[in-house]
Order: structure tokens, then C-alpha cells, then sequence
């Protein structure tokens, strides 16, 4: 893939600016005073127990959800007023938001990436094809061009889908838990995949449960808990006070196997 033009980007400015943004759900406080800088060729990772907001404050990144209060800024302009720019931002949704059963395959899947670009009914051109079958090749998977998507294993799967947000070649690339329901060598794979992007210039925010596993191939760690707890290096944030406020309970690093693991030492209600 062909990195395009960055001259209509603000270089200097953050890829991602979140200003102190809270979003209410039924009058309960979802995200409070969230603020979130992201720099241009960063890897950073979202934090955090279930129901802490990760997902609404990505959301909200990608414009989908409007705070309450507070602003998001994406390539140095108001999210609601990127335009044309938003086909530079790559997405993949948690993996249960996807339709296994829908009669697709793996090329087809990925091609509707382009679509961002060329608009939904227009015809794919030759370089759409092109664009999609790079994609595929990238991310290992081209041999599974004609495979239905539900015949694919997880990790398979989750291939297709960042293979389908990286076919309009993005600029940022959002990832909410791409390793749910994969195996620990698959994870693996697919984090070294997200740091070969990275080292290509793709910015490049990812949303985690566990900061131990994803703590080796990240620049930043945010610990979110619905306030932000902290936003720092992954080695300043297992040496802080971060992930007890974070979690609720007293944590430690568990060093198994390649990667670090978060275990719980206590609990305050045991």
C-alpha cells in the first residue's frame, strides 16, 4: 500500500486530542472528565475492568458518541468536522459485533474497507482490488481470499477485520479488544502485527482488559476506571498506585511465560 499525502494533516498537532469529556447513559456517569493526548506514531493502549468506558471513550474518538461536555479533536480538528478525513481512520470492532452468519468472504469482507473512500453502491475500481488484496498480504491471509468469514478460526478472523480497517491505508487505526476469543499465540501474532504497522507510521490506539499482556509492544498505557487514573509508560504505570485505582483491589505482575500478567493479591469485599 502506497502512504498517501500528509499535507492536509496537522503535522504538529496530537492524532488524537481528548479534552475532559464526560458522557452520561441514563443520568450514570460513563466516562468523567476524560482527557487523552495521542501522538503522531504512538501505540497506546486503553486500560481497564469490564465497564469502565473503554469502549465509550473510543466511541467517542471515532465521533460515534457525543459527550455531555468536553471536546475530541482528531488530526487537529473537531471530530465532527474531519470529513473526507475520517476514511483515514481504520476501525475494528469488538468481534461480537460482526454477523459470522452473513454469506461473505474473506476478499469481499475486506474490500468493503475501501468503501470509506469510494462511498457505499459505487463500484470498486482495479486499485479498490488491488488495495484489499494488499491488505490481505500484509496481515498474512491472502491464501483465504475466498473463504467465508464463518469458516475461519478467531484469530483468523481478527485478521480479516484489521486487514478490512487497514485496505483505505489509515492513518489511525482503533482496535477495541481485536484478541477477544483468540488463543495466546495468536495474540502474540497479532501484536506483532500492530508493531510492524506502528514502525510503518500508523498511529495506532487499542483497547485492552490486560495491560500486563499488552504492556511489550506499547509507547502508552491509559488506565481508565471512568475518570482517567493515569497515562504514562507501561513500566511507570506497574510501579505506580495506578492499577490498585484502577482495578479496585491490590494487583501485582505475574512474569509467566513472554509476557507479564496482572493477578489479583486481595480484594477489599473478601
Amino acid at each position: 500500500m502506497i502512504p498517501r499525502p500528509t499535507q492536509d494533516l496537522q503535522s504538529d498537532a496530537p492524532v488524537v486530542e481528548v479534552q475532559n469529556i464526560t458522557v452520561l447513559r441514563n443520568e450514570l456517569v460513563v466516562l468523567d472528565s476524560v482527557s487523552l493526548m495521542v501522538q503522531r506514531g504512538e501505540f497506546t493502549a486503553i486500560v481497564g475492568p469490564n465497564g469502565s468506558g473503554k469502549t465509550t471513550l473510543v466511541r467517542a474518538i471515532l465521533g460515534l458518541v457525543k459527550p455531555d461536555s468536553g471536546s475530541v479533536r482528531v488530526f487537529g480538528r473537531p471530530v465532527g468536522e474531519i470529513g473526507e478525513m475520517r476514511s483515514r481512520i481504520g476501525y475494528v470492532p469488538q468481534i461480537f459485533d460482526i454477523d459470522l452468519n452473513f454469506p461473505i468472504t474473506v476478499f469481499e469482507t475486506v474490500l468493503m474497507g475501501t468503501y470509506g473512500r469510494i462511498g457505499v453502491g459505487r463500484r470498486p475500481k482495479a486499485s479498490d482490488r488491488d488495495a484489499a488484496m494488499a491488505a490481505l498480504e500484509k496481515v498474512g491471509i491472502a491464501d483465504l481470499k475466498d473463504r467465508s468469514i464463518a469458516r475461519l478460526s478467531g484469530g483468523q478472523r481478527q485478521r480479516v477485520f484489521i486487514a478490512r480497517a487497514l485496505a483505505d491505508n489509515p492513518d489511525l487505526l482503533v482496535l477495541d479488544e481485536p484478541t477477544t476469543g483468540v488463543d495466546v499465540m495468536t495474540t502474540g501474532s497479532l501484536y506483532e502485527l500492530l508493531r510492524q504497522l506502528k514502525g510503518e507510521g500508523v498511529t495506532i490506539v487499542l483497547v485492552s482488559h490486560d495491560v500486563g499482556v499488552v504492556a511489550t509492544y506499547i509507547d502508552t498505557v491509559a488506565c481508565l476506571n471512568t475518570a482517567m487514573v493515569a497515562h504514562c509508560r507501561p513500566d511507570e504505570v506497574a510501579c505506580s498506585t495506578a492499577l490498585r485505582e484502577m482495578y479496585g483491589c491490590h494487583v501485582a505482575f505475574l512474569h509467566h511465560g513472554e509476557a507479564p500478567h496482572i493477578v489479583v493479591e486481595d480484594h477489599p469485599d473478601a
